[in-house]
């Protein structure tokens, strides 16, 4: 649990999948730190419930709701546009909403939906959101990812899993990867030099929502509820990116149990790949070409110290 002192008075946070699970107590947590906290959900009348569960806790805590569906491309335009209208700044972005283990499905535009909603979806969320996020003195951008990264491989020419290729595990893990990946090349992107810093992470094994599409059936299922951490405890790697002063002099690295995990497998720290698979997402979400945010030549962006 994040023990620190620092309030975010005034500092703006947004959160996908803040309706449900590590999001909802996410919310929570950095409500009661004073943050004014932007809700992004894609089913508005349990975004309200989740809402109101807060307040009830809270009653002073400082929440707006959005409908945000990040299965679908133009939702997440029109939420970055709506929201850009609204707020002057982001101080803290968290791509935290997911969809884990489905069945073969797809997103409004296509896109296999692990791929399309963990990684896609927060991909253009992030690069419409920059303006905003470069206007706050010091912002964070964190993106859930998780240890399934380790069984993930991505492959370029199809990211969709095509011709009997999808797994639903399979799927997930090139979803988690793709999402450290995403966060080592905005860090790389931006320079250490930026007011933005990017955090990925590991929640722990926490049996949330996200696997509602899961087989595991009645047995498997009360004993992942017994194995698998709370949503609260889920949490805390989220609320320690999101509050600890050290991670100010970090970025594009990967957190665990509150702390940065300094080996990883090679899959994760490719930053070929990682410039690869950047080209090839703002190419699928058709992004502006003066929203590609081209690469900083620089060997040392990533700053530990």
């Amino acid at each position: 649990m994040y023990e620190g002192d620092r309030r975010l008075d005034g500092r703006v946070v947004l959160i996908t999948g803040a309706n449900t699970g590590i999001g909802k107590e996410t919310a929570f947590q950095l409500s009661l730190r004073g943050a004014k906290v932007i809700m992004c959900c894609r089913s508005l009348d349990r975004g309200e419930e989740a809402l109101n569960d807060i307040k009830a806790q809270n009653p002073s805590a400082d929440l707006t709701l959005f409908k945000l569906d990040l299965a679908s491309l133009k939702s997440v335009r029109q939420f970055a546009q709506t929201v850009g209208q609204q707020v002057p700044k982001v101080d803290i972005l968290i791509n935290n909403a997911g969809v884990a283990v489905t069945p073969e499905w797809k997103t409004t535009d296509g896109f296999e939906m692990q791929f399309g909603t963990n990684h896609l979806g927060h991909f253009l969320l992030t690069l419409l959101l920059l303006p905003l996020l470069k206007k706050s003195q010091s912002a964070r951008v964190i993106t859930v990812s998780s240890t399934a990264y380790m069984a993930g491989k991505i492959d370029l020419d199809n990211v969709n899993l095509h011709n009997g290729s999808y797994a639903p595990f399979k799927a997930y893990a090139q979803s988690k990867l793709a999402n450290i990946l995403f966060s080592r090349e905005l860090a790389r992107r931006l320079g250490t030099k930026s007011t933005v810093r990017t955090y990925s992470l590991h929640p722990g094994p926490v049996y949330t929502e996200i696997f509602r599409h899961s087989d595991m059936g009645s047995i498997g299922d009360k004993l992942a509820k017994k194995l698998f951490l709370t949503v609260d405890k889920g949490a805390y790697t989220t609320v320690y990116c999101a509050l600890e002063p050290s991670l100010d002099n970090e970025t594009g690295c990967f957190y665990a149990n509150c702390r940065r995990v300094d080996r990883m497998i090679s899959t994760a720290t490719d930053d070929k790949m990682g410039e690869r698979l950047w080209e090839l997402s703002t190419e699928l979400v058709n992004i502006d070409d003066n929203m590609r945010l081209p690469p900083i030549k620089t060997a040392a962006w990533q700053d530990t110290s």
